[in-house]
């Protein structure tokens, strides 16, 4: 890793298992240029289903290279772990933002973006942009 600031990603889920999937997805589909720093915070400390403040907290410090931290969350009490996090004010690494995108797709993009050495607003912007792909 070089001493580039980059920004960071964290993932978070109600299930381990479906943040760690999601992280190794978008890591992969990012092909093999800049490796980004990645973190699932999935589940609870127990291993249930849930969220955990502390495992997210650890997660976004983990990943923190000094361009910000992009958080993705999969549904309600993660965004609600995160928002209690980012009120707090010092469990969460500065330029920590809660991004609003939908969960693979964002990340995917997310990853994709932040592998280029993109900023934390460029990075933001691509995963919100993922709400426009249409499937059909």
């Amino acid at each position: 890793m070089s001493d580039a600031k980059q920004v960071g990603i964290v993932l978070v889920s109600h299930s381990a298992e479906v943040a760690a999937s999601v992280a190794e997805l978008a890591k992969g589909l990012a092909g093999g240029g800049t490796e980004v720093p990645v973190a699932a915070a999935g589940g609870t400390e127990g291993g249930g289903l849930g969220t955990s403040a502390e495992l997210i907290a650890a997660a976004a410090a983990s990943v923190d290279r000094g361009a910000g931290v992009a958080v993705l969350t999969d549904l309600g009490s993660a965004v609600l772990t995160v928002k209690a996090l980012l009120a707090e004010g010092d469990e969460l690494p500065d330029g920590t933002r809660l991004v609003d995108a939908p969960f693979v797709e964002g990340a995917v993009a997310a990853v994709v973006t932040a592998a280029t050495g993109a900023d934390l607003a460029a990075v933001e912007a691509a995963a919100a942009e993922a709400y426009s792909y249409r499937k059909v």
